[in-house]
């Protein structure tokens, strides 16, 4: 342990700013700032105010990272950071600050895909990931499915959404009921009170053949089907329109996400990303995954969301790998593409 490289990771992908240490597989601090609050009234992140809020907030929280860790900047071996893909100005935020972390302490930089350490992090919980396994990433920004020999080295885009995220989805679905922003939490409360069957909300391409996703037809049906009530004067029952979305949602997640395991002969799933925190999302998943002999792995629901600790997760297995160090002149790349683990 003690030989293990100490690696401190920075996330600004969005409108959170996730600073987290590591040694090894260790987790030794996982600070985040999060502008939530000021994007709130809007409905949804402002990516101006993202950038500002993560310029402001990086200093104090590398420093209470450092705190929480017990550590000195002159104990840290090397930086990593997120390159994309993001909000491109909350990007260059992070990456610029990484590149003077890096170059002010001395240290190696490590320019890495978001993506690849949502899949990296489940590490930090649940030990060294199987090789292969399948991972499917839900946020806001993303609906994706990974085949991942080598999270350091080799990720494969087996389907992706064509449309919305289900993150997206959830917020969309949110906003038509009347609920706050961020959807996703608030949908997932009120659906406990809720059924899931109550409404027969259509599953996009749920047998189509393919591993990709669409949400976006699920959510115009949910804001027509409310709409109709709304106009004939009957009333709109928000438990139950919200758990019968998130039922239609996490349907067809886990069913693409086993067709995949199916695919390619893997036994282990991953899930990561914010909408992995979804209670009705983990339920069913590991329902499923225990019919079909699939081992399911989540982490828990603080480290699924964005985080640094998932950046230095992934910093410290490129460092294990022995893998070049990023350049300083590396770009902030909002488009990112999955196949692109570091830069």
């Amino acid at each position: 342990m003690a030989d293990e490289p100490l690696v401190l990771g920075i996330e600004t992908s969005c409108d959170e700013t996730g600073i987290g240490i590591v040694r090894g597989h260790t987790l030794l601090a996982n600070t985040i700032a999060s502008s939530m609050d000021e994007h709130a009234r809007f409905g949804g992140v402002v990516p101006e105010v993202a950038s500002r809020a993560h310029l402001e907030a990086m200093t104090p929280t590398v420093e209470a990272a450092l705190s929480e860790a017990g550590l000195a900047f002159s104990d840290i071996d090397a930086v990593a950071v997120t390159a994309g893909p993001g909000l491109a100005g909350a990007l260059l935020v992070g990456v610029a600050a990484a590149k003077s972390y890096a170059l002010g302490l001395g240290v190696p930089l490590y320019g890495v895909n978001h993506l690849a350490a949502h899949v990296a992090v489940d590490q930090l919980e649940h030990g060294p990931l199987p090789k292969p396994c399948v991972a499917m990433l839900v946020s806001g920004g993303h609906s994706s499915l990974l085949l991942v020999p080598d999270v350091a080295e080799d990720v494969i885009s087996l389907g992706s959404t064509v449309d919305d995220a289900a993150g997206e989805a959830f917020d969309k679905v949110a906003r038509v009921l009347g609920l706050p922003f961020p959807g996703g939490p608030h949908i997932d409360r009120a659906a406990r009170e809720g059924s899931g069957a109550a409404i027969a909300f259509p599953r996009g391409k749920i047998d189509d053949g393919t591993l990709d996703f669409s949400f976006s037809g699920l959510k115009t049906a949910v804001a027509r089907w409310v709409e109709t009530r709304e106009a004939s004067g009957q009333s709109v029952h928000v438990p139950d329109v919200a758990a019968s979305f998130q039922e239609a949602v996490v349907d067809v997640l886990t069913r693409k996400a086993l067709q995949a395991c199916g695919k390619y002969g893997v036994d282990d799933l991953l899930i990561g990303g914010g909408v992995a925190a979804n209670s009705r999302l983990r339920a069913l998943a590991q329902e499923r995954c225990e019919a079909a002999g699939v081992r399911l792995r989540v982490p828990r629901p603080g480290l699924c969301t964005d985080n640094g600790a998932m950046v230095a997760a992934l910093g410290s297995d490129l460092v294990a790998a022995g893998v070049t160090p990023s350049a300083l002149e590396i770009p902030a790349d909002s488009s990112l593409p999955i196949t692109t683990v570091h830069v």
